[in-house]
């Protein structure tokens, strides 16, 4: 009979806490969503620029004096950080390139048994951090070039039908997927919280560096101005970024020689190590056991690198 009693004491304690988590997630959730966008943009006292601005939340890292220490959010880290759309912070980067250069120099000690490599293994694993990062904000840098024709047509659309500027970059913002919808969001939010139009584009170069952000920047600022159809402009500047990018293409077509030879001369000597550890592995062992084997091993390496970055800037055209 207790435990009869206890079971169902324990069912309807379950289903009356679930009922009322469900009743309150709605809430919670919009509460969440409320707290997260004034985290993003929050309006705070400068003491160096002197008057109240709007600037973003620095996040904070694991050790916060190395945050302090690198500058902040204005610390080329903190700006690389951002433009590649990664969640982290500088002190979490700087703890990542040190595991990064202690594990590469254990490897590079153990692989090739020399004192000598271990710096140098080092040296590499403490930069893989950052290039990943360049390489996701390059990536996220050509995601919103490919992306922002199709934002600027849809503000100038919007301003033919009638609606503010402001209005116009709140569309984009809900319309257009990240990255060029994450960063207007930005800005539409910026300016709702007060913060002068000029600020807010300029802001928003720094955030994505690209060419076309800056002339459309430009453009705003000087129809605000000056006056003339703004609608008319973006138009005109979406059709000179769609043609580029028609051009880089045709580049791409007329270069892809030069990237397929140099992909086939960077992955030959690799290959062809593989094909002979199975027909020769004992000539091969060779190579990685004696001095002068692991010295042939880094001087191919080293000009096997350059070699590449040869020949991408060989056939890197400026469009």
């Amino acid at each position: 009979m207790v435990a009869a009693i206890a079971v169902f004491v324990v069912v309807v304690a379950a289903v009356m806490g679930g009922y009322h988590g469900m009743a309150q997630l709605p809430g919670w959730l919009a509460a969440r969503r409320l707290d997260r966008r004034l985290r993003e943009v929050s309006l705070v006292h400068d003491p160096i620029t002197g008057p109240t601005t709007i600037l973003t939340e620095q996040k904070v890292g694991p050790l916060p004096a190395i945050d302090k220490a690198l500058g902040g959010a204005n610390s080329s880290v903190a700006k690389l950080i951002e433009q590649s759309g990664v969640e982290t912070t500088p002190s979490a980067v700087m703890i990542l390139c040190l595991l990064a250069a202690i594990v590469m120099a254990v490897v590079g000690l153990v692989v090739f048994r020399r004192p000598l490599f271990a710096p140098v293994a080092a040296v590499v694993g403490g930069v893989m951090p950052i290039f990943w990062l360049k390489h996701k904000r390059n990536a996220r840098m050509k995601r919103f070039e490919e992306q922002f024709p199709d934002a600027l047509d849809l503000l100038s659309r919007a301003l033919r039908a009638g609606h503010a500027f402001q209005t116009a970059m709140g569309m984009v913002a809900e319309e257009l997927p990240a990255p060029v919808g994450v960063e207007f969001k930005k800005a539409f939010e910026q300016q709702n919280f007060g913060l002068p139009l000029r600020e807010v584009l300029d802001q928003m170069g720094d955030r994505v560096p690209i060419l076309d952000v800056k002339f459309f920047a430009t453009a705003v600022t000087i129809q605000r101005e000056t006056g003339g159809n703004l609608a008319e402009i973006l138009d005109n500047l979406a059709h000179v970024v769609r043609e580029r990018f028609k051009i880089l293409r045709q580049v791409r077509v007329h270069t892809a020689h030069g990237r397929f030879t140099g992909y086939v001369l960077l992955a030959l000597p690799a290959a062809l190590a593989v094909a002979l550890m199975f027909i020769n592995p004992e000539h091969m062992k060779l190579l990685f056991e004696e001095k002068m084997g692991q010295t042939m091993i880094v001087g191919a390496i080293v000009m096997q690198s350059i070699g590449y970055v040869w020949i991408r800037q060989i056939i890197k055209i400026e469009v």
